[in-house]
């Protein structure tokens, strides 16, 4: 039998060649296609820069079947976003149809002042996060109805999206129950909750500026608005969808399951379940209108409509045009684009982890740091690096973690201040990159596309620059003591 052909590792210019290529191709993309680059232009991009990482590997000793695994093991990564994606299509298909979100859009219209609108959402969404530890779950269950309100009272959606996001970031990153919350940490060698009282010296400071930055977004630029197209609105949602309190039961119980544990997945589905049920029972006159066929029976009607809630767009007929647009969306098959995207990306990302790239460029950029703020400024520009690279959050925690771990021991810095940087970068950037999987989801679930939101998710964007500033002043970077870092390097020697 012969010999398996020796791994080169790549070159540096190896390395660097496949991500010059993907921002030229990105960069034409965007140009010939504008805001429709990613309904098909950015996954062929995606894929045609995978082909010039496959080549570079294939000239490195690796053989089709060795690239294909990582290809296959990259992708297996995304399932369980791609899953969520699918079921977050059905859930937004019949909490329309159910009226769960038009009730949340007619109630948020009584109550949210314009003026206030952009903090007070970032601040609902920060508590409902913090409580699920789920950015996820907030977006697509309170973030949509934000989304609704904002659309009605003539706002910025762009913005609204950026308030919705640092509000979700800020939970999700703070919070006991998410799963990067206590990804980093077990990466980086430190305990939860020493993890997160860390992470509040560069996460509070962001959201206070963020939170102000919006607050003066609102005062100069929303105005007293008009209030009889706003008395429109409303009456055209009274008019297709009856308007009960009841109807936030579901909501509701999905945030209370999310608390509890239950994984988002199932928790999603239950949600979307209820809300096809309560479309039954609560919305007959909208399901049959929606489903227009007269000669079938009642009953068999509204379980069609419901059905076709679950896996098609629904298609809203108020009368209104601003809110059509708005409610005419969900269904699984909404969600397919996205999952296109997310594949595509992970493609690429699986390529440039088996051929080594990533360490390659990881190595080159530590040669530079020789400070501590270099060092964190390596970490952070890793993990942000990660995520455009190989498109996920987790990717971009893990690596850089298991990369750097070692170099904070030697340099005698407490495995918290590692965690941090993971999730100040890793975490918080994997929304604004139109193809990770948070970016895609984010833009999916808001209707709001990923290059239109980035400017505004101020969290999101102040959280890395001021972890930076502390890694470079040395403000909050504690120190091992000399025996904890002699454990610590011998630990890391034996593993």
């Amino acid at each position: 039998m012969p010999d398996s052909p020796v791994k080169c590792e790549p070159s540096l210019i190896q390395a660097l060649l496949p991500l010059a290529f993907l921002i030229g191709l990105l960069a034409s993309s965007v140009y010939l296609f504008g805001s429709d680059s990613s309904y098909g232009p950015n996954q062929i991009v995606l894929i045609l820069a995978a082909g010039i990482g496959i080549i570079i590997g294939m000239r490195n000793g690796y053989t089709w079947k060795d690239l294909e695994k990582g290809i296959v093991h990259s992708i297996s990564l995304s399932m369980g976003a791609v899953l969520i994606l699918l079921v977050v299509g059905s859930l937004i298909g019949t909490w329309i149809l159910s009226g769960i979100v038009p009730t949340m859009i007619y109630y948020g219209l009584e109550i949210l002042s314009p003026t206030f609108f952009y903090p007070l959402s970032a601040i609902i969404c920060a508590i409902v996060s913090l409580a699920t530890g789920s950015s996820w779950t907030t977006a697509s269950t309170i973030g949509i109805a934000l989304i609704g309100i904002a659309t009605a009272l003539e706002l910025n959606l762009a913005v609204t999206a950026g308030t919705i996001i640092s509000g979700a970031y800020f939970g999700d990153k703070l919070s006991p129950l998410s799963d990067t919350t206590n990804l980093a940490p077990a990466v980086a060698g430190t305990d939860l909750i020493t993890h997160i009282r860390h992470m509040l010296w560069t996460t509070l400071p962001s959201m206070a500026v963020a939170l102000v930055l919006y607050l003066i977004i609102g005062l100069f630029t929303i105005k007293s608005g008009d209030l009889v197209q706003l008395e429109q609105f409303l009456d055209a949602i009274g008019g297709s969808f009856n308007i009960h309190w009841y109807l936030l039961i579901p909501p509701a119980l999905v945030i209370v399951m999310v608390i509890k544990k239950v994984p988002a997945m199932p928790a999603l589905l239950i949600g979307a379940l209820l809300g096809g049920l309560f479309a039954i029972i609560f919305q007959q006159e909208a399901v049959l209108k929606y489903v227009n066929e007269p000669e079938l029976n009642k009953t068999v009607a509204l379980l069609k409509g419901m059905w076709m809630a679950l896996f098609t767009e629904y298609r809203a007929d108020t009368g209104n045009a601003a809110l059509n647009e708005l409610l005419s969306r969900g269904g699984m098959s909404s969600m397919l684009n996205t999952i296109w995207l997310i594949i595509s990306a992970m493609m690429f990302g699986g390529v440039m982890e088996k051929i080594g790239v990533l360490n390659k460029i990881a190595g080159f950029v530590l040669r530079f740091a020789k400070s501590t703020g270099g060092l964190v400024f390596s970490t952070l520009g890793t993990c942000t690096g990660i995520n455009i690279i190989a498109g996920d959050q987790y990717i971009s925690i893990v690596i850089p973690g298991r990369m750097y771990r070692a170099e904070f021991a030697r340099r005698g810095l407490h495995p918290k201040n590692l965690s941090r940087c993971l999730e100040d970068s890793g975490t918080l950037t994997s929304p604004l990159i139109p193809w990770n999987t948070c970016g895609a989801f984010m833009a999916a679930a808001l209707g709001v596309p990923t290059y239109l939101y980035m400017g505004f998710a101020f969290l999101n964007l102040l959280n890395p620059l001021i972890s930076i500033f502390y890694g470079y002043t040395g403000f909050t970077m504690d120190k091992l003591k000399e025996t904890e870092q002699g454990e610590a390097i011998d630990e890391l020697q034996a593993a």
